[in-house]
């Protein structure tokens, strides 16, 4: 295959812009499926260490709810046994398990260069000033989404386990979760926390292109507060010690968001005051 020559983005129509797009789709997919066969081929691994691990009760963020609840003088955070089974009832169930789990993985794992390739696309249309003042976009949002699929799979997805297996409506019920029940459980937990924890970059290019201001955000916090309630009882289960638990740092990166809203003001302020001191 011929090398493909970098166009010049002011010299490309909408259909070189589209045709540059799908080559970063394509390399962003083929890396998510590279680390997709290789997580495949490490299922066993994976589902016994990774995503049947909140299932048992030795679970590692289980000991720590014991002893954060020993300090305070109860016994009720420590769990002995977890009363559920995990079953599978279609003929492809647990291959199609298997299939996704991977995908999932790749994704994960493979963010940081699916940013990249992103960030390749639209860096071109950029003022050279900022690609300078971006570069660490790739590293702090990659860092951000990490912390945020490790925040959902330690705290969001054992606390709702725990949760979950342990209602019932009777002693006449007994909980066996379909397979893919419980994996969407902690897929869906991990995967919402890391996109929630991207907020301060959607903050950062919001108020770049002039959408939000740190004025709006501190206005309108009260309101945010209540949206942020709405998505911690969405993403967790009916109890009220784990939306807490789950709001704290959403509210926290929230916190930080207008502190970055304000730093880039400050710095778009500076800019505009230096243009009219050359113009002057």
């Amino acid at each position: 295959m011929a090398k493909r020559k970098q166009a010049n983005p002011d010299e490309m129509s909408f259909l070189d812009h589209l045709e540059e797009l799908r080559w970063h789709l394509i390399r962003a997919t083929l890396a998510i499926v590279i680390v997709g066969t290789v997580a495949f081929i490490f299922k066993d691994f994976i589902f016994d260490q990774i995503i049947f691990a909140p299932a048992r009760p030795d679970f590692i963020s289980y000991d720590l709810l014991c002893q954060l609840a020993n300090i305070f003088g109860s016994d009720k955070g420590c769990i002995n046994e977890m009363d559920f089974i995990i079953q599978n009832r279609t003929m492809g169930g647990q291959f199609n398990a298997a299939i996704w789990t991977s995908i999932i993985v790749g994704l994960v794992v493979a963010f940081p260069y699916v940013v990249y390739e992103f960030w390749r696309f639209i860096s071109p249309g950029l003022y050279e000033k900022e690609r300078k003042n971006s570069r660490g976009f790739i590293v702090i949002s990659s860092l951000l989404f990490f912390m945020g699929v490790l925040f959902g799979y330690y705290i969001i997805a054992p606390l709702s386990i725990n949760f979950l297996a342990n209602f019932t409506v009777g002693d006449m019920v007994k909980n066996e979760f379909d397979i893919s029940s419980y994996i969407g459980l902690v897929r869906a937990s991990a995967i919402a926390a890391g996109l929630i924890f991207e907020l301060p970059i959607v903050i950062y290019f919001f108020t770049k292109i002039g959408l939000v201001t740190p004025q709006f955000l501190r206005k309108y916090r009260k309101y945010a507060l209540v949206i942020v309630l709405i998505v911690a009882a969405i993403i967790t289960p009916p109890d009220i010690s784990t939306q807490v638990i789950v709001s704290i740092p959403i509210l926290i990166l929230y916190e930080v968001s207008i502190l970055i809203s304000a730093f880039v003001m400050r710095k778009e302020l500076k800019e505009q005051n230096k243009m009219k001191k050359k113009q002057a």
